[in-house]
């Protein structure tokens, strides 16, 4: 199995997780004399089996993206460096809006508003960043693709 395919299984598990936190709840309590939509003892053994198929792919999933290597990083350092860029790009941008955003005055006795920082040469950074984080990301996706799931 590609780990890609055990990333979209896991995915597909996480969802039907919530579903059946859900439908668990739903069926939790009935009018005295009622029966539920579905009987939670069913529903209990479902949400084992889910967690079980879960655990065993979220390790393994854990154990290929650490041992998996390319160019001297491992996926799990890929990963983080991912991460780490797109938080790093989302609050640049947050803050050169912020700083870029113009105050405007009704007459030239009010206080004048300035940005604290050089704008434009702080976006060409934040560009700088995305085009890393693209190809991060697409060497990331190529490695799920061709990477076999220990």
């Amino acid at each position: 199995m590609k780990l890609a395919t055990a990333l979209s299984e896991r995915a597909d598990l996480q969802e039907r997780l919530s579903e059946l936190g859900i439908r668990l709840n739903n069926n939790s309590k009935v009018q005295e004399g009622e029966k539920p939509s579905e009987e939670p003892e069913g529903l209990l053994k479902e949400l084992d089996r889910i967690i079980a198929r879960l655990e065993e792919l979220i390790a393994r999933i854990n154990l290929t993206n650490s041992r998996t290597m390319h160019e001297g990083k491992t996926i799990t350092e890929l990963l983080a460096r991912r991460d780490c860029l797109k938080s790093r790009i989302q609050i640049m941008r947050n803050f050169l809006d912020n700083a870029s955003s113009r105050a405007n005055r009704m007459t030239h006795s009010e206080i004048k508003i300035v940005s604290t920082v050089p704008v434009a040469d702080l976006q060409k950074k934040v560009d700088v960043l995305s085009k890393e984080l693209r190809e991060c990301d697409e060497l990331i996706q190529e490695l799920n693709w061709t990477t076999e799931l220990l």
